[in-house]
């Protein structure tokens, strides 16, 4: 059986920074993007949602959510 490979220097300098970049490109791409680009995330919940009457697709005849820190005018 052979032992297990070391590693050393610019490989694993290289090796885990490969390891680091995929999490940083994975989180940029979940979390960051869309926290930048709000506006268009907020058009495209508006164009899947047009048509869709929120208050016959509640689970259980519950209550549609509503902003409980919303001020009555």
């Amino acid at each position: 059986m052979a032992a297990p490979v070391k590693l050393k220097g610019l490989r694993a300098f290289a090796f885990f920074g490969s390891i680091a970049g995929f999490i940083g490109a994975a989180i940029y791409s979940v979390v960051i993007y869309p926290y930048i680009h709000i506006d268009e995330y907020k058009e495209i919940q508006k164009i899947n949602r047009t048509g869709i009457n929120q208050e016959s697709i509640q689970p259980g005849g519950m209550k549609v959510w509503t902003d409980p820190f919303d001020r009555k005018k």
